[in-house]
């Protein structure tokens, strides 16, 4: 009798067994790669992407570009904020510069291994920052609103006027092109960033003054 109630209970095929036991090796050889000696804990896929908030990290050479970019624009000595664009973050924490400091603006509670440069962001309460960030006090923002619906954009949008000196650099999708010159009075660049994982949705990027990427 009992034979036949073990017969209801369901087993995984050999195929799907396989597909699991993989996915458990490469996590725990990611894993290892994380806790080695030389990890870099700011390379781009150090803390992975989660898709439920909307997370889509910008491919290597798309972040190098990025980086570069704020860093010309915010100058010797410049003040760069990413806000809700942490890979672009990690890349310029990754060359170690001293010329320049950053600070990242991310819902996602994982960044704040990064310490006093994490800010727990959320768009919804655009303005809800700390104290020592004060208005007009960055010379550029970079930022990347989590979704393309005018609200977050709008509401984004508050938060890069309140910080930024002057300089926005804006990614977003192709299709915000009017509602980015509505909020912020950027405009669409030549250069086209790339996700490390491709997106449905075309991707462009946004400045509102003279850049490297045209």
């Amino acid at each position: 009798k009992m034979d036949d109630d073990d017969d209801d209970i369901p087993q995984l095929s050999s195929h799907t067994l396989a597909a699991l036991q993989e996915f458990y090796l490469e996590q725990q050889q990611r894993e290892g790669m994380k806790t080695s000696q030389g990890f870099n804990q700011y390379s781009i896929g150090s803390i992975e992407e989660d898709w439920q908030l909307s997370q889509f990290w910008y491919s290597d050479e798309t972040a190098s570009c990025l980086a570069k970019e704020v860093v010309l624009a915010a100058g010797k000595g410049g003040r760069i904020a990413c806000v809700s664009a942490p890979s672009v973050y990690q890349k310029l924490k990754e060359q170690d510069g001293t010329d320049f400091s950053v600070c990242v603006l991310e819902y996602d509670r994982r960044f704040s291994v990064y310490g006093e440069e994490f800010i727990f962001y959320d768009y919804n309460h655009p303005l809800n920052l700390p104290e020592k960030l004060l208005p007009h006090s960055f010379d550029i923002v970079i930022a990347d609103p989590p979704y393309l619906s005018e609200e977050c954009l709008q509401k984004t949008a508050e938060t890069i006027k309140y910080l930024t000196k002057g300089k926005i650099l804006l990614c977003t999708g192709a299709i915000m092109e009017e509602q980015a010159a509505n909020h912020l009075g950027v405009k669409m660049c030549k250069f086209i960033p790339k996700h490390s994982r491709n997106l449905a949705n075309e991707f462009r990027c946004y400045v509102n003054y003279a850049s490297g990427l045209d």
